[in-house]
């Protein structure tokens, strides 16, 4: 008889600013996200209600008001969680973090990326897009973020024409995994629990949304997602295009991507940025 697996919480870790705007007592650009998990959790919590597999948000307390508190107390997933910058990469691996998002840029994020916790710093557009309320759309770029950027750095050093031969060539061999597979696999978790309940409509969606084109670059991609026994709801294969108008389209809560320009296309679009360093490369969470 096979062990079923422990149910532990999808945990988040943040910096508290990216919650409350205390200079302006107004929420942050992480608001609408933490809302949409909390709107989750409420669905499951229907279905499974002494589950424990559920959003959990590690609010990562730097500073105080009445506004982050009356949140605080009305929000039963956002634990308040005091640690110093020293302490908080063991902190994070203590209590199972799933992603690590951070207000400040190099803030204990290449450390914490290191340690096989998903990673990134938040940027805020001028003007912001309105998202669901109802179900958390995740989005996904495929290289350097859910596979590892080694095809990436082949296209970088050795150009277009190699790297499409690299894929073709290796098109049935799945790529090594990257930083924020742990983060797509752990949704996908709490998709099946809706699944399993005869739900028709869940209340998380996820998206690849990646520049690789639809022949043999793109199969590999879904072959390898395939090999991990992921599933993904939507994958576009932009074929190098730019990404803004498929996210103006689908109106994502967060985004990873590891191009600025990726970043700086959806900001124009409305969608809230975070981004994070790493060994080989720059990944960008959009949110």
């Amino acid at each position: 008889m096979l062990q079923q697996e422990p149910e532990i919480p999808v945990t988040i870790a943040m910096s508290s600013e990216l919650l409350f705007n205390t200079e302006q007592q107004s929420p942050g650009p992480g608001y609408s996200f933490v809302k949409a998990l909390k709107a989750v959790n409420a669905k499951l919590t229907e279905h499974y209600p002494q589950s424990e597999e559920l959003f959990k948000v590690l609010l990562i307390h730097d500073n105080s008001s009445e506004l982050s508190e009356r949140f605080i107390k009305n929000h039963k997933l956002i634990t308040p969680f005091y640690v110093s910058g020293e302490h908080l990469v063991g902190e994070l691996q203590e209590n199972e973090t799933h992603l690590y998002l951070s207000a400040q840029p190099g803030f204990k994020v290449q450390e914490v990326l290191n340690k096989g916790i998903a990673a990134a710093i938040m940027y805020t557009p001028e003007e912001t897009t309105e998202v669901a309320e109802t179900q958390l759309r995740v989005v996904f770029d495929g290289d350097a973020v859910l596979f590892s950027d080694e095809s990436e750095r082949v296209f970088a050093t050795k150009g277009l024409e190699s790297y499409l031969n690299h894929e073709n060539e290796r098109v049935n061999e799945p790529m090594t995994e990257g930083p924020f597979k742990g983060f797509l696999q752990a949704l996908g978790k709490l998709q099946k629990k809706f699944f399993n309940k005869g739900q028709q409509k869940c209340p998380i969606r996820t998206y690849l949304l990646t520049s690789r084109d639809a022949a043999g670059a793109g199969y590999r991609a879904l072959n390898t997602l395939k090999t991990w026994g992921l599933e993904i709801d939507e994958a576009y294969f932009l074929g190098g295009s730019p990404k803004g108008p498929l996210l103006k389209m689908i109106r994502p809560h967060i985004f990873f991507d590891d191009q600025m320009r990726h970043v700086d296309g959806s900001l124009k679009e409305g969608i809230y940025a975070i981004g994070s360093q790493m060994i080989y490369m720059r990944y960008y969470l959009l949110i």
